[in-house]
């Protein structure tokens, strides 16, 4: 399977610093060959979308994470393209509010987790509460080191519970945020999207990274592997996400349920 060279095992040795984010092997061509493959990912993401929906008796969580423009927002618009809205929602975790934050960090993941039959897309997720909270001191150490633990039960839970989860970080270059950040600056229809803290992020770029490596490490599992996506080429990053999503879902081979013995024939309906 392709997709298992963006794969990390559980127990093996874990480095973003070894992975290269603007590597696009292995690539079916160059972007042109690549983007009509994709549409044919695409096609076939739908078909079986159809088939998991009208089965409903299985999930399918996509959780994506990244730094600040890595491309969580352009990955759903491109990858979920064609899918039928009625099985998929997307679901954006920003700061908690107050009512979040009284309860246990997972209380809001947790209801938003896809009912059978559905794709549930996570930009950004319960990972937040191992990264922003570390880097920016939020809870103490020995808070935030447990949730490693919690996490990987909560997720076993749900695989048990019949939900498969899959989990991307978008691996991209401190030079290629830094490329983004001035495109959505030039451009009018992506100025909106920038924020001072964006910058003010940048800066914490070493901590980051060094909190993303130890939460992938500690919480890829059999059940919920994280897959390293290289995302400094957005072209590139699809087809890899695409192709791990087919994959994923040929592998749970959702069936369209068998219909009623006492149908009529087509020729019966007048």
């Amino acid at each position: 399977m392709e997709s298992a060279r963006w794969r990390v095992e559980p127990g093996a040795p874990f480095d973003l610093g070894t992975i290269d984010p603007g590597d696009t092997s292995p690539a079916p061509g160059d972007k042109k060959i690549t983007n009509a493959a994709v549409k044919e990912l695409r096609d076939r993401l739908a078909e079986l979308q159809g088939r998991l929906y009208a089965a409903g008796d299985q999930a399918l969580l996509v959780v994506l994470q990244a730094i600040d423009a890595g491309g969580k927002d352009g990955t759903i618009k491109h990858v979920f393209k064609g899918v039928n809205p009625q099985g998929c929602k997307v679901t954006s975790f920003k700061q908690p509010n107050s009512t979040e934050l009284s309860h246990d960090f997972l209380w809001r993941i947790h209801q938003n987790t896809p009912h059978k039959g559905m794709f549930g897309i996570f930009n950004r997720s319960h990972y937040e509460d191992v990264l922003v909270v570390r880097v920016h001191d939020l809870v103490p150490e020995h808070v935030w080191r447990r949730r490693y633990e919690l996490i990987r039960n909560f997720e076993n839970e749900l695989s048990v519970e019949g939900t498969r989860i899959v989990k991307f970080y978008l691996h991209i270059s401190k030079e290629e945020q830094a490329d983004r950040f001035r495109r959505r600056l030039e451009r009018p229809d992506k100025r909106w999207k920038f924020s001072h803290a964006d910058l003010e992020e940048r800066k914490h770029w070493d901590d980051y990274r060094a909190a993303f490596n130890e939460a992938i490490a500690s919480t890829t599992t059999e059940t919920a592997p994280w897959y390293v996506i290289p995302g400094d080429h957005k072209w590139f990053r699809n087809w890899c996400v695409l192709t791990t999503l087919v994959e994923t879902l040929e592998d749970i081979n959702p069936q369209y349920p068998e219909p009623a013995d006492d149908l009529p024939s087509p020729a019966d309906v007048v």
